[in-house]
C-alpha cells in the first residue's frame, strides 16, 4: 500500500519553483534559507519528509516546520526565520530612568565619599536602595547592565566636562609680565649677551588651578540645544588662563617695544 501523506500537498506556480531553484543553488544566500528552499522543493515533488531529512542530514521535525510554515504563511516567508517575543525585559523602563537619575547626581549627595560616580558603586547602590525606591528588579543588577543602560541613554558619570572661569581681575597685566619675561630672554640669547657657560637661566611651571582637589566654581547644568566647543578651541581657551610663571635671573622689561609685543600675543589669543 502506497504512503499516504498526512499533509497537505504544496503546489508551486513556475515563478515561485524557479525561485527556489535560484535560492537553493545560490552561493550569496544565507545557509538556512538556502537549505529550506531544497526543502520546500522536494516536498513539492512529493518526496517524503522522512527522505527530505535524510537527504539534507537534517531531522524531520525540522523540515515538517518548514512545510508547516509554507502551507500556513506561504512558500516565500517560510524561507525566513518568524520574528520572536524574545526574552522579556527584566529591568522595567522607570528603573532604568531611577538609575539614570541617580547618575546624574552627584555621590557626595548621597554619603559617599567620591566625587564621582563608578559603574561599580552605582549598582551597590541601586541593589542597597531599589526595593524602598519600589524598583525590586534592579535588585540583582550588576556594572555590566549598569554600563548598557547609561550608554543607551548617552550618560556618562564618571566623566566630567570642565569649564575655566576667569577670576582674576589683573590676569591681563599679569600675561604681560609673564611675556616680557620670556621676550627678554630671547633676545638676550639671539644677542649673545648671555654667557651659556657662566648664566643659568631656570624656569618653572605653577600647577593650574585645573588639578585642585575640589571645585571651587559651581556647577554648570547642561544647555539644550547648545554643543560643546571643539578641542582645538578649548586648548586655546585654556592657554589663555592657565599662566606659567616663570622664575629667571631676568626681570620684567619696561620698554614699550616688548609691551607691545606682549599685548599683541595676548591679542592673538583672544583673551
Amino acid at each position: 500500500m502506497p504512503f499516504q501523506r498526512q499533509k497537505s500537498d504544496l503546489m508551486l506556480t513556475e515563478e515561485l519553483k524557479a525561485k527556489l531553484e535560484t535560492i537553493s543553488k545560490s552561493r550569496t544566500e544565507k545557509a538556512n534559507r538556502v537549505e529550506r528552499a531544497k526543502m520546500l522543493l522536494a516536498y513539492a515533488k512529493k518526496v517524503s519528509v522522512s527522505s527530505i531529512a535524510r537527504a539534507l542530514s537534517t531531522n524531520r521535525p525540522k523540515v515538517e516546520r518548514c512545510v508547516d510554515k509554507a502551507l500556513q504563511l506561504g512558500v516565500l516567508a517560510a524561507l525566513n526565520d518568524l520574528p520572536r517575543s524574545g526574552k522579556k525585559l527584566r529591568v522595567s523602563p522607570e528603573a532604568r530612568a531611577w538609575l539614570v537619575s541617580l547618575a546624574c547626581q552627584k555621590p557626595k549627595d548621597l554619603g559617599y565619599s567620591l566625587e564621582l560616580w563608578t559603574t561599580r558603586l552605582l549598582a551597590k547602590h541601586c541593589q542597597k536602595h531599589c526595593n524602598e525606591a519600589g524598583h525590586p528588579s534592579l535588585a540583582k543588577i550588576s556594572r555590566g547592565t549598569v554600563s548598557k543602560i547609561l550608554r543607551k541613554s548617552a550618560v556618562r558619570p564618571h566623566k566630567i566636562t570642565y569649564y575655566l572661569e576667569r577670576k582674576d581681575p589683573e590676569f591681563d597685566a599679569k600675561m604681560v609680565q609673564v611675556l616680557h619675561v620670556y621676550k627678554q630672554v630671547q633676545v638676550m640669547q639671539e644677542q649673545g649677551s648671555v654667557d651659556a657657560a657662566q648664566v643659568a637661566i631656570l624656569s618653572y611651571d605653577e600647577k593650574p588651578g585645573i588639578q585642585a582637589i575640589g571645585n571651587v566654581a559651581p556647577d554648570l547644568p547642561p544647555v539644550p540645544g547648545s554643543t560643546l566647543k571643539s578641542p582645538e578651541t578649548m586648548n586655546m581657551f585654556a592657554l589663555g588662563h592657565r599662566v606659567s610663571w616663570p622664575a629667571s635671573i631676568c626681570s620684567p622689561a619696561k620698554s614699550m617695544e616688548w609691551s607691545r609685543t606682549a599685548i599683541a600675543a595676548l591679542n592673538s589669543l583672544n583673551i
